[in-house]
């Protein structure tokens, strides 16, 4: 059985992992959700990205585990993936839940959607802090009205900081065994960057009839998934 080192995205912590943690355990693996620095219950803790890689490799480190999965999900595959770098041969796999991938010199800013500026000037304008989501935020993501508020009354405004430092990668990502999770209601393709990583032989493309957040709508089919991961 494996270790398994589950990362939230932006604005969640360890408890978003929940019903995730629950299936994996009783498959017989050992589970360590992971709340970043600055979020949930660690609120107000200074955080750049470098420091949320630090945090996932001092986990893993703190507790001596071998044969580990790191799963990153949304923001925290930038961290999830340096890290994986990072913990050498303790590393079984990596896999990016619906997420963003470090790319070298590149921030979760620089690669924003709607342009950088317009994420900026909404982190400058709360404080150096990027707001948590709102209800109709999570519209169309398969989830219930019930699991919607739990992740609406759960966040925490994530550390600006975090989102606008690069990311710094010692060797190409592709290099790594990896999965990816495409979570199809929240776009059919990959961007990119995960498209071209996904033409190395290392790397795995599992989708996902589900919605951004699927530890809470669909936290049973995403444990089976990564159970299913061990062995790919």
């Amino acid at each position: 059985m494996s270790n398994f080192v589950l990362v939230a995205g932006a604005w969640l912590g360890s408890w978003a992992w929940d019903g995730v943690v629950a299936e994996l355990r009783e498959a017989g693996h050992d589970v360590y959700p992971l709340t970043l620095s600055g979020l949930a219950e660690k609120r107000g803790v200074p955080a750049g990205q470098e420091t949320h890689v630090r945090d996932i490799v001092g986990e893993v480190e703190r507790l001596d585990l071998r044969d580990v999965v790191l799963v990153g999900h949304s923001y925290s595959g930038i961290p999830v993936g340096q890290a994986a770098e990072r913990i050498g041969d303790r590393l079984t796999r990596a896999v990016f839940v619906d997420a963003n991938v470090p790319v070298d010199g590149e921030s979760f800013v620089s690669s924003w959607w709607e342009g950088p500026a317009k994420l900026e000037a909404a982190i400058v304008g709360n404080g150096g802090l990027w707001a948590p989501l709102a209800a109709a935020d999570c519209d169309g993501q398969g989830l219930t009205e019930e699991q919607i508020a739990r992740i609406v009354d759960g966040a925490t405004p994530h550390p600006g900081a975090s989102l606008a430092e690069p990311a710094a990668l010692a060797r190409p990502l592709g290099e790594l065994p990896a999965m990816y999770i495409k979570c199809l209601l929240d776009g059919a393709e990959p961007s990119d960057d995960v498209a071209k990583l996904l033409t190395s032989e290392h790397w795995q493309l599992v989708q996902m009839d589900t919605g951004h957040w699927p530890m809470f709508s669909q936290p049973r089919e995403l444990a089976r998934i990564l159970h299913d991961a061990v062995g790919a």
